[in-house]
Order: C-alpha cells, then sequence, then structure tokens
C-alpha cells in the first residue's frame, strides 16, 4: 500500500456506502511532489519510480478494489458507491490534485541521476525509473572502432569517448564540460550522436542550443525538466549568443530557477552533460568566457565509409553497446582530469577576431615573450584595418583582453615615463592552433654529448697552443711547435685553422643577460646541420663550416648576437672542448653576409609581385643586409617604392612573417614593428589586365580542384574554337594564360584565386586546401591581386534576374547538362581524368554561351565602367559607388538618417535647399512636421510594427485574394531611388550624384537626349552621340547602378553605402510605411485594395477619381505614381500568385481618356504571375490557347543535397538502382513501364542517416532526363502529370468565382457585385 493514501469508507446519511481514497498528510516516502504538482510515484511491482500520473491513478484504484472487495465480505453489502480515482465525476481525483498542489509541499529527488543498466541491483533510495536495455560489461566493440576511427583522428577519439566515459561513470554530474561537434554537413557527427542516443536511452533529452543563448526564453530550460544526465541537440547554433549566463550555469550545474509552462517555478541543480553538433561555431567572446573553459571541441576528420558498410556496422553497434560503454569507461577511467586545462583553439579561432589577433602575432610574442602596450597596440591596430575586424576593442579593453595571454603584467618606469610591460607569454593556449612551420624543433644535429670530437680529428696537425691564465695564446705563432694532437682539448687553447675553415659563433642572450642555450638552438638550427660545439660556459654554440668561397670577403656580422668568425694571417680560434655533436664538418658556399655588401636594387626590375615576393624573401633570410634594423628598414621601402610606383600588388599574407622578423631584433624591435605598422602591404586600385593583354583575344575557361588534379580548361572566343586542357599546370603555363583575357563564371571569387595559387608555386594539395577554404566561406583565403586577374565575371556582371547558377543556364539554353558524380575530397584516379576534363569542356562551352546570350548586361557593365572610370572586371557595386561618391571611400559622415516616426520640427539648411530646389515633395507636411512622417511607428525585436501590422523589411506586401474587374495596377516610379532621394540619404552632394543617375534613365527612356547628356558632370553625352551603344543600353547600364544602391544600403556588409544606423532599412521601410497609409485611405473611400507589392496597388473597379487621389496622395510623399494596366478581369490566389487579363485599349480610352501602357500593347492578352499559373501547359491549355511544344513538357527541379533517378521498374519492390543527377535538372513525366525512374533527393533521417526521399512535385509519377526524351522519336510523356496541374489552376480559380466566366471572352467589365444604386451602364459612361 501506498504511504500517502488509505482508502476508507464513508456512510452518508442517506444513500450506500462510499468507497474513497483519503489522502495523509505527511512527508510521504512514495509520493514527491515538485513544483507544487505530481512529480513521480514508486511502484513496487516494477521496482522503479514512475512519472506518469496514471500510474498513481491505477494502483489506488486498484487498492479501492481490493479494499471494496473486502468491505462486501465482512459486511455483507453489496450496495457500495465506489469514488474512483479515474471517474471524473467521483471527485477523488480532484481530492488528489488538491492534495498535491496545496496540501503537500514540494519533495523530491530528481530521478534517474544515476545510470542503471540491465544488470544492476535497484533500491528505492536509487530513485531510479528506467534502465538500460544492455549489461555494462567487457566486449566486442569492433563496429565501434571502425566507424568512429574513420569519421574522427584519434586525438578527436579521445575526446569522445572520455565525453561518453564520464557519463558512464556518473562523474558527468559534476564535470563543467560540454561537447561541440564542429564540421560540414554530411562528416559524421550526427552518426555519432546518434549512437550517444543509444547508449542512454531513456536519459537524454533534445535541447535547443540557441534558446538557452536567447535573453528573452523564459521556458529554454524546459527541455531538462526531466533532469537529463545527457542532452543532445544534432543541429545547434551558437554563433549568435545574446547571453551565455544561463548556458554557463548550466554547464556548471550551478542551482537555476525553472519555468515550465503552467507551472510553478522551481529552483534544480541540473546533471546534464551537454553534446551538440554544428555547422557554425560556437561564439566565444574573450579569453575569459565562461564558455571557453567548458568546451571541448570536435571535429571530423572528413573520411567517409561506402554507404554499405556504414549501414552495416550501425547495424552491428546496436548489439555492442554493452562494450562500447566499458570501452569509454576505461578511456576515462584511466585520466579523468585529461581535459582539465582545455583550449578550444580551432573554435576560438573561427569566432573570436583578438584570439585570431594573437594567432595571427604568435610568433612575435612567441619569439620576444614580452612587449609593451604600446607595440601590442600598434600591431592591434593594424592587424584590425587589415582583417576588417568590424568592432575592435578600446585600447583599455585590449589592455585587459592582453592579460589573457601573458602570465605577468607590469607597469615600468623609463625616462619618467610609465610603460605596461607584458611578459611571460602563455604559448598553451596555441600549442595545437599553429602551424608551427618556423619553429624549429632541436634538429638531431645539435643533440651535444660527451664524446670524442670530430674537429680534434680532422686538425689534429694543426699547430695549437695551451692559453694562459688570461686566456691569451702564450707564445707567437712562429715559436709554436705543438699541434691540436699533442694537447688537452678540453682546456683552454688555441688553434691555427685553416683559412676557409669558419665558425658561427651564436651568443644570444635571455632577459637577464645570460647566454640562452634554448634560443641559441632555435637559432643555430636554421643553418645547414655540421660539427657543432657548446661553448666553455654552455649556453653558446660554435657551428663549424668549411666556406667554399673567399672568406676574407664575409663581414664578421651575421645578426645582433650572431658572429661568423674568419681566420686569416695569425688569426686562431680560441676553444675548450665541453660538448659536441658527432657530424662531420660541412661545406657552406652561400646564405652569409659579404663585407660592404651595399647592394643596390633596381626597381625597375620589380615589375611585378612574384619579384617583388622574392626580394621581401631575401631580406627575410638577411641575403642582403645582415641585421634586422636594415632588412626591415629595406622592405619598407621596397613596398612603399612598389606603392607609389602604381605597381598591383598584395602581399598581406606575408604580413605575419614580416612582423615577426621585425620583432624578433634584440635591440630595435618596437622601432621595427613602428615600421611594418606603416608599410602598405597592397595597391590601393585593382590591376586591369596585365600590360601585355590589352590586344589579345578573349578567352573563356574553368578550373576543378581535387587532391591530386588541378585542371584548368580553356578557349579562345568563337564557335570553331577547341577547348584546351591543361592538367596539373606549371606556374608558367598560368603566366602565359593570363596573358588573354580571361572571362569565367564566378571567377573573381573562386577560379582567379586558384589560378593565382598556381602562379605563386602552390602544389596540388595547397590549391585543394586554399579551394576548401574558399568554399567553408573563409573571407582571408583570398588574394587581392587575384580579382584582377580576369578580364571580367559573367556572373558578377549578370542583372538580379540573370543571376542564376552555370547548371541552371545550361538547361535553360538547352545546352548539354552534365555532372561529375566524384567526391570532391577525394584524389580522382589518373584513368578518371579525362572524365573530369570532360565535364569541365562542358562547362567551358557553357561559360561561353551564357556571356554570348548576356550581351545586354555586358552592354551595360562596360559602360558603366567607362563612366566610372575604372575595368570591365570591377563589379557593379564598386562602379556604382565610384559614380556615386567618387574616390571618397567613407562618404558615412555626409549621410542623413532619421526616426520615421517622429515629425522634423527642424533640418538642415543644405538638405532642406536640395529637397526644394528638386521639388521633391511639398514642404511642411503638417502643423508638426516640415517633412512626411508615420506616427505610432515602432521597431522592435527587429521588426517593423505599423498600424497593428508587421510590415517586413524588405516592402511591404498584402493581398485579399479572389475574383475581380477592371482592376488598376498603379505602380510607383522607382520607388527606392526615390525614397533614397525624398531622405537626401547620401546628404546634398552625393544624393545629387544619384538623382542625376536616376534622372537621366527616366529622360533616356522619354528620348530626351539633350537633357541627359548635361547630367553626371556630361560624362554621358558620348553615349548618346557616337552609335557604340543605344541608348537602351545606356538606360539598362543606369538601371543596373540604381539597382545596386539600394542592396547596399541594405547589406549586412560594410560597404560606402552602408550606414550603421540603418537597422531597419530605412529605404524598403520609407515606402512600406507609405504603402500602408494609402491602403486605409483606399478602402476609406469605399474601394478594395486587392494586392499591394512593394511599390504597385491593385483597386478592382477603380474609378479615375480614386486613380487621381492614388497619384496626388503620392506627390504628398515624393512618389510618382503611374497607371501601369487595367485588368480586365483578375484572380488573385494569394500574395504572389494571379491570372489577369488586359483590358482592351478602346475599353481603357474610354473610361480614362487614355490607355495605360501594358494595355495598348497586350490588351486582350492574359497575364500569370507565380508558379500555378504560369506554368507553360496550364497557361497555354488554359488562358492563351497557343500550341504545346516539347518544351512546355519540360520540368527543372532543383535541390540543395543531390538528385538521384531510382529506375527501379523492373526490380523487386525493396530493390533500387540509384542514378545520380546533381543538384539540379531538367525532366519530363514518363508514362509507366516506359523506362522512367522515381525523382528522389538525398536526405537525412532524424538520426543523420542518409534516405531518398521524393523531389518536391515530383511524387507519384516516373521521370526521365529531357535531354535524353527528346532524341526519342515518339516520347512517352506522362501528361496526366500535366493534366492534374491544368485541374488544379481550375479548382483554384472555381474557389473565387465561376471559372467558365472569367475564361470566356465574355466583356468582363462591369462590377462583379455594383452596389445597389448602380445603374445599368459601366461607370465610365454614366459620367
Amino acid at each position: 500500500m501506498l504511504d500517502f493514501v488509505k482508502i476508507v469508507s464513508k456512510v452518508p446519511r442517506t444513500g450506500p456506502t462510499e468507497i474513497l481514497p483519503k489522502f495523509i498528510m505527511k512527508k510521504p516516502q512514495d509520493l514527491m511532489i515538485r513544483g507544487g504538482d505530481f512529480y513521480a510515484v514508486w511502484v513496487e511491482e516494477r521496482g522503479l519510480w514512475s512519472t506518469d500520473e496514471q500510474d498513481v491513478i491505477d494502483i489506488i484504484d486498484h487498492e479501492i478494489d481490493q479494499f471494496a472487495n473486502e468491505y462486501r465480505k465482512k459486511t455483507g453489502t453489496e450496495n457500495l458507491k465506489i469514488l474512483y480515482m479515474w471517474d471524473s465525476d467521483s471527485g477523488s481525483i480532484d481530492r488528489w490534485h488538491k492534495y498535491c498542489q496545496k496540501q503537500c509541499r514540494d519533495s523530491f529527488e530528481m530521478l534517474d541521476e544515476t545510470l542503471i543498466f540491465a544488470n544492476t541491483e535497484v533500491k528505492k533510495e536509487d530513485y531510479a525509473s528506467k534502465k538500460l536495455p544492455y549489461s555494462l560489461e567487457a566486449g566486442d566493440y569492433s563496429a565501434w572502432d571502425k566507424l568512429i576511427s574513420t569519421l574522427y583522428s584519434e586525438e578527436e577519439r579521445h575526446k569522445i569517448e572520455w565525453a561518453i566515459g564520464s557519463v558512464v561513470s556518473g562523474d558527468s554530474k559534476t564535470i563543467q564540460k560540454f561537447l561541440v561537434f564542429y564540421g560540414a554537413a554530411g562528416t559524421g557527427k550526427s552518426t555519432i550522436l546518434n549512437i550517444i542516443q543509444k547508449l542512454f536511452e531513456g536519459y537524454y533529452s533534445v535541447f535547443d542550443a540557441k534558446a538557452l543563448g536567447s535573453s528573452s526564453n523564459t521556458f529554454a530550460l524546459e527541455a531538462f525538466k526531466k533532469n537529463p544526465l545527457v542532452a543532445i541537440q544534432h543541429d545547434g547554433d551558437l554563433s549568435r549568443i545574446e547571453d551565455n549566463t544561463r548556458l554557463n550555469s548550466l554547464i556548471s550545474h550551478e542551482k537555476m530557477t525553472v519555468n515550465e509552462k503552467f507551472k510553478s517555478t522551481y529552483e534544480n541543480r541540473f546533471k546534464a552533460f551537454l553534446f551538440m553538433g554544428t555547422n557554425r561555431p560556437v561564439k566565444i567572446t574573450d579569453a575569459r568566457s565562461g564558455l571557453l573553459r567548458r568546451l571541448i571541441d570536435v571535429t571530423p576528420s572528413g573520411k567517409k565509409l561506402q554507404y554499405s558498410e556504414y549501414k552495416q556496422l550501425m547495424n552491428q553497434v546496436n548489439y555492442q553497446l554493452g562494450a562500447i560503454a566499458q570501452h569509454c569507461l576505461d578511456v576515462y577511467l584511466a585520466d579523468k582530469t585529461y581535459y582539465d586545462g582545455y583550449i578550444p583553439k580551432d573554435m576560438m579561432s573561427a569566432s573570436n577576431d583578438f584570439y585570431n589577433f594573437m594567432l595571427d602575432s604568435y610568433y612575435v610574442f612567441k619569439k620576444e615573450d614580452s612587449v609593451t602596450l604600446k607595440t601590442a597596440w600598434e600591431m592591434y591596430k593594424t592587424y584590425c584595418e587589415s582583417a576588417k575586424v568590424a568592432f575592435p576593442f578600446s585600447m583599455r579593453n585590449f589592455k585587459e583582453e592582453l592579460k589573457n595571454y601573458f602570465w605577468e603584467c607590469k607597469d615600468q618606469v623609463q625616462d619618467g615615463k610609465i610603460n605596461v610591460i607584458f611578459s611571460e607569454f602563455r604559448n598553451d593556449k596555441f600549442e595545437d592552433a599553429v602551424d608551427i612551420l618556423e619553429e624549429k624543433k632541436e634538429d638531431p644535429f645539435l643533440i651535444f654529448e660527451e664524446i670524442p670530437s670530430i674537429f680534434d680529428k680532422e686538425m689534429a696537425e694543426c699547430k695549437a697552443q695551451y692559453a694562459n691564465k688570461y686566456e691569451k695564446p702564450t707564445k707567437k705563432w712562429d715559436d709554436v711547435s705543438t699541434s691540436l694532437k699533442d694537447i688537452d682539448t678540453s682546456l683552454v687553447h688555441y688553434v691555427m685553422v685553416p683559412n676557409n675553415h669558419i665558425v658561427i659563433d651564436f651568443d644570444i642572450k635571455d632577459k637577464k643577460g645570460n647566454k640562452s642555450f634554448e634560443k641559441n638552438v632555435e637559432a643555430a638550427s636554421k643553418f645547414p646541420p655540421t660539427y657543432a660545439e657548446l661553448s666553455k660556459s654552455g649556453g653558446g654554440i660554435h657551428l663549424h663550416y668549411i666556406y667554399s668561397g673567399d672568406p676574407s670577403k664575409l663581414s664578421r656580422v651575421y645578426d645582433d648576437n650572431i658572429e661568423v668568425k674568419v681566420f686569416n694571417g695569425n688569426s686562431s680560434l680560441r676553444r675548450k672542448l665541453t660538448k659536441c655533436n658527432s657530424l662531420p664538418i660541412a661545406t657552406i658556399s652561400s646564405g652569409l653576409p659579404l663585407k660592404g655588401d651595399d647592394k643596390v636594387i633596381n626597381f625597375d626590375g620589380i615589375k611585378n609581385e612574384k619579384h617583388l615576393r622574392v626580394m621581401i624573401k631575401k631580406n627575410l633570410e638577411k641575403e642582403i643586409h645582415q641585421a634586422t634594423k636594415p632588412s626591415v628598414d629595406f622592405i619598407k621601402k621596397l613596398l612603399d617604392d612598389a606603392y607609389n610606383s602604381g605597381m598591383h600588388y598584395d602581399v598581406s599574407d606575408m604580413r605575419a612573417q614580416i612582423i615577426s622578423f621585425a620583432a624578433a631584433s634584440t635591440h630595435q624591435s618596437v622601432e621595427c614593428l613602428k615600421l611594418t605598422n606603416q608599410m602598405k602591404w597592397h595597391s590601393d586600385e585593382p590591376n586591369e589586365v596585365l600590360p601585355d593583354a590589352k590586344n589579345a583575344a578573349i578567352v573563356f575557361y574553368d578550373v576543378e580542384v581535387f587532391p591530386n588534379l588541378f585542371l584548368v580548361n580553356w578557349k579562345i572566343a568563337g564557335k570553331d574554337k577547341p577547348v584546351v586542357r591543361m592538367i596539373n599546370p606549371s606556374p608558367k603555363d598560368i603566366e602565359d594564360l593570363c596573358r588573354f583575357k580571361l572571362i569565367g563564371f564566378n571567377n573573381r571569387r573562386y577560379d582567379n584565386h586558384m589560378l593565382y595559387a598556381c602562379m605563386l608555386g602552390y602544389t596540388n594539395a595547397q590549391i585543394y586546401k586554399l579551394s576548401q577554404r574558399i568554399i567553408s566561406g573563409d573571407r582571408n583565403a583570398f588574394f587581392g591581386e587575384a580579382y584582377n586577374l580576369s578580364y571580367t565575371d559573367i556572373y558578377d556582371f549578370s542583372s538580379s534576374l540573370n543571376k542564376k547558377s552555370l547548371k541552371k543556364w545550361e538547361i535553360e539554353l538547352g545546352i548539354h547538362h552534365q555532372e561529375l558524380g566524384l567526391p570532391w575530397d577525394q584524389p580522382v584516379p589518373e584513368e578518371l581524368w579525362t572524365k573530369v576534363a570532360e565535364y569541365c569542356d562542358n562547362d567551358v562551352i557553357s561559360t561561353e554561351a551564357v556571356f554570348n546570350h548576356l550581351q545586354g548586361d555586358w552592354t551595360a557593365r562596360k559602360i558603366l565602367a567607362d563612366v566610372a572610370g575604372m575595368t570591365y572586371n570591377d563589379t557593379t557595386n564598386s562602379l556604382t559607388t565610384r559614380i556615386i561618391f567618387g574616390t571618397n571611400r567613407h562618404p558615412q559622415d555626409a549621410f542623413n538618417w532619421r526616426d520615421l516616426s517622429k515629425p522634423v520640427n527642424e533640418i538642415e539648411f543644405d538638405t532642406l535647399n536640395f529637397i526644394k530646389d528638386n521639388n521633391l515633395f511639398p514642404l511642411n507636411f503638417d502643423d508638426k512636421s516640415i517633412l512626411p512622417y508615420f506616427p505610432g511607428y515602432k521597431y522592435e525585436n527587429g521588426h517593423n510594427l505599423y498600424r497593428d501590422e508587421d510590415v517586413g523589411k524588405g516592402g511591404y506586401v498584402y493581398s485579399e485574394p479572389g475574383m475581380y474587374t477592371n482592376v488598376a495596377l498603379l505602380d510607383v516610379a522607382s520607388m527606392h531611388p526615390s525614397s533614397v532621394i525624398d531622405e537626401v540619404l547620401f546628404g546634398p552632394e552625393y544624393t545629387k550624384r544619384f538623382k542625376e543617375v536616376k534622372d537621366s534613365r527616366v529622360c533616356i527612356k522619354h528620348n530626351d537626349y539633350e537633357a541627359a547628356k548635361k547630367m553626371l558632370d556630361g560624362k554621358l553625352a558620348p553615349y548618346l552621340e557616337d552609335g557604340k551603344y543605344s541608348p537602351k543600353d545606356l538606360a539598362n547600364a543606369l538601371k543596373t547602378a540604381i539597382n545596386s544602391v539600394y542592396g547596399l544600403t541594405s547589406a549586412s556588409f560594410d560597404n560606402p553605402f552602408r550606414d550603421t544606423r540603418n537597422v531597419n532599412n530605412i529605404v524598403a521601410l520609407r515606402g512600406a510605411l507609405f504603402m500602408v497609409d494609402l491602403k486605409h485611405e483606399v478602402q476609406k473611400r469605399g474601394f478594395i485594395v486587392a494586392h499591394i507589392k512593394t511599390d504597385s496597388i491593385k483597386i478592382p473597379d477603380a474609378t479615375p477619381e480614386i486613380i487621381q487621389f492614388v497619384m496626388d496622395f503620392g506627390k504628398r510623399y515624393g512618389y510618382t505614381f503611374e497607371h501601369e494596366a487595367t485588368y480586365e478581369c483578375m484572380c488573385l490566389v494569394n500574395k504572389s500568385t494571379y491570372i489577369a487579363k488586359f483590358a482592351r485599349e478602346d475599353f481603357c480610352k474610354k473610361a480614362y481618356g487614355y490607355s495605360p501602357g501594358e494595355n495598348s500593347e497586350e490588351g486582350g492578352q492574359w497575364t500569370a504571375t507565380g508558379e500555378q499559373f504560369a506554368v507553360p501547359y496550364v497557361f497555354k491549355t488554359l488562358f492563351s490557347h497557343e500550341s504545346i511544344e516539347f518544351e512546355d513538357m519540360c520540368e527543372t527541379f532543383n535541390v540543395q543535397t543531390s538528385l538521384y533517378l531510382d529506375m527501379n521498374e523492373s526490380l523487386a519492390e525493396d530493390q533500387h538502382d540509384y542514378h545520380f543527377v546533381g543538384k539540379i535538372g531538367e525532366f519530363c513525366p514518363i508514362l509507366p513501364e516506359k523506362g522512367g525512374g522515381i525523382l528522389v533527393r538525398e536526405a537525412k533521417d532524424k538520426n543523420g542517416n542518409v534516405k531518398y526521399d521524393s523531389a518536391n512535385g515530383a511524387k507519384g509519377y516516373r521521370w526521365l532526363e529531357s535531354e535524353s526524351v527528346k532524341a526519342l522519336n515518339d516520347p512517352p510523356i506522362d501528361k496526366s502529370y500535366y493534366r492534374k496541374l491544368v485541374d488544379d489552376a481550375v479548382e483554384e480559380i472555381s474557389r473565387y468565382g465561376d471559372f467558365e466566366w472569367f475564361v470566356n471572352d465574355t466583356d468582363h467589365s462591369s462590377p462583379m457585385n455594383p452596389p445597389e444604386n448602380e445603374t445599368e451602364e459601366p461607370w465610365f459612361l454614366t459620367n
């Protein structure tokens, strides 16, 4: 019997005896209450606790039945009224809830805080409600071993197994760590997380990491209400954490207040260990971040298994869970504290700008081990500028953050000034984060032992003598008769070595002025291996060489504290043998400084970046000057001269190496670092084309990159020109190719950089690594100069409607569409290189075809470039920026910005004059404001709110679906540009430039060429006179520039048009708020507003008066409406989809006295907007009645993963034959049993396993690629697919009216629902 309830009988005054539960007012042992409600009950039969309230009901009702039976036997009474818990009318359940919520205080222990395995004995005091289905014991875990060793390296595997083992041991409840699997999709994150779920089935919950990092989510902890031991999220996002307090407290197992919906709050200390998969880095704000100390990041290896093997292993894992758990427990127990000091360096690098600065300066700080605040601050400012850090620290915050990377920070007084000195650099934060290419470990040739000396043997016959007590020679050399073999070389002595024998003496000291063995080893290890000895102090190092040149010409100074000792005449080597190595004395012929070697570089010879890099490297290797400071001076002069000469270069990638070199100067590091802060790492202006390429042929090209294959395919423009294949080309091959005018597709952001890397001598593996960095979005992977290798980029100059993938263009233009189907991250077998080349051939041919198709866009690009005075390879954005702002890179100081909800009482004089002079709109909008404003508008939590609507950030959209007649379509001419001008957004000077661009386009469209010639400082005049370009081309070019401006004002990336105050997209917002006001005004006048889409409004049964009202209303705000069209009838089905018929021209002239532009050309024709009615088969069948062509029965499918055709028609039901298609393809529906396949897309199930789902819109039909169908004599196209589309369209239209009436040629001019007082004639005949 439960200890909190007693079954009793109650005899009322009237009626039968009642049998009911009575709840006992004491602290129960069998019941737990949490948050003022039921939490758990002890179920004796199971030997487990239960959180299911139904179990309480069942147990009590069972007790009631037993009591009632005994009562009957005891009293002989059958007339009983049993008040069961299950009976809601009995009142028992209500008394139970009152008992839990009002009469019992919270008394609970968290359940399932210890894993219970199948072979574990359970007691009530264990507070367990479940058991795992497997026993914890050693055994076979080979499937796990194969999976994890493939998907993860040994180091990453250890992290995973250690974490799992901590959960198995029970220690995870107090371990303040969490595990993040960080990598691209499809790399094995979910595979391991799925296995973790199987290991801890019932003990894990799924959580939302983003909610935990959000300060506004009150119920974020509700996922942890069952206090799981493990919490998992497969695809989390902590890249934008607002507040990490809650997440830190959860991971630290601190006591937290929990909000559950519809329950009282309570406190709890959660025990969960968090596992999370993510494609984005966790946001780590600074080096002291709590997350930093707690996060263990795990990165997949990128290796994959064959699908069949993967499936088999995942199945085997189910039978090895106990052995896997035991193995992970053993890993954990081997070293419980292994990750106590772990720092997630990769994650910090991906999300922390300051850490990246420290990483960039690693060699500087490591080598010097100390730095002044002033020097570090200068380095930081330079880094922030070059890395485009959006929000750099102030100097005060910088100082505090820098303290986290040095063990000591103290003030030091020098010359009456206080200097802040940081010392004892913390290497531990970077040990695994840097690719320490320049950090030499102790080279084997510098291992010193007390062994017989090679030198003693080689120089045995050389004259030698002991030193006196002053360590000077005791005799003149003419009087010396002893040789080296005659003396004890462990004592101080002198030896006459051959003239060509030299010694390089390393005497580098530490901060205390003592010789530093470690620093000397580090410096000496950079020299060729040779015989070496320790100095008599044991701190210095002597390298012995035979010099093949003339030793008399060698300079004695190699670098600070490194000396070249040359022995001419009677000079001799002072020596005391302590320890030496066992190598022979090597010969050295170059790399040493010469006397008076004041080399003067012929700067006329520095004609390209490659030569510049060579010269910089020579200085870094001290081949020109022997000391650091002159070398740094010389590098600065190189860069200054290159910059001033107008040469185009970018050596930003050498910056860290040069700074490290500068900081290594023993006595002048501060001066050297100041020089690096002044260095011009790249030229200002891009290079157009190579000097000898002005008259070169146009060449189209494409590249393919694999770990072992770099393929460049290209062809000279022209139909009959062949494609040339360059497989693993040399730098010279690429240099030769770059002498042509190169045109590619999206090449500025990818292909150009592959070419440039090859020219710099990158290996295939390095080019592949660069490719992966670019693909993964690494902004630091690009070469500045590489953008300008090409003549132009087709994707970049394409207008917005033409920005499509190359594969989509191939389909639209009917070009052979081909997908490679090889994994990009695997080496290509040599026998398949030809296949890759054929694929690349196809892309080159397609690139030329798209270029030819987009001649209008190309012409627009050339005009913009000419007007801007820039190159065809410059981006549309940069060309527009030059046209509007000239060379001013930071024009934002002149910008205007305001809160559109507030009236404007005063305005700057120049801005006011600009509005007046250009007559933009009537001033004095009302008695409160000079300018138009929108009272009540609010910007809250990222939303634009106005008149009880969220108007969005990109333009207002409104719809009232229905069937309408006589619909006037009124459109604001250039709404977004007008908003820019009306707000004088760029200030009077620059807004005037922008207005001239807009106005000149309008003038050209209206054939007012004389007015256009005077605009933009007369720059348009030549294009309207010489006949090279048509006025239409020029108007198109100006439209491209105008559209570019709006995109740049609302862009999230830094650019000259971006105003950081503009968080609500004021350009689109102004128009949106205006359209909301317009909607209400039109509705107030008794008209329906059927549709608003950004800058247009559709008004059914519109009269000339309402049309004039709309136009006048727009003028108040500076907007000019155009009556674009009138639809005789229109059926609007949602915000983006409608079908309409243009009213005839004669109807419009009767109605308005004029015909809107589109009605004059399209009168009586149908137009479809949105996909449903625009499908060619549907549109032609129902509306235009044109003949159906083959192309009308082709459908394009596009997915993010991959499309496959499952050619399983002749296979068993559970068998499949997947044929790879690619991400995009064009298909025809095929009749059954005619060789078609099921069109599927690759996807993942909830456990991360690969599955194949039907492609959206393809289900229920079989498909073949259209290219192969077209080749058939009698294509077996399944027209039922199209008949269904037609039927669906008819059904959709019929929801809003009579379909037959709608599509008939009947005159639709009368309103569908005329007012009661409407005369028999249409309104336009009665006026």
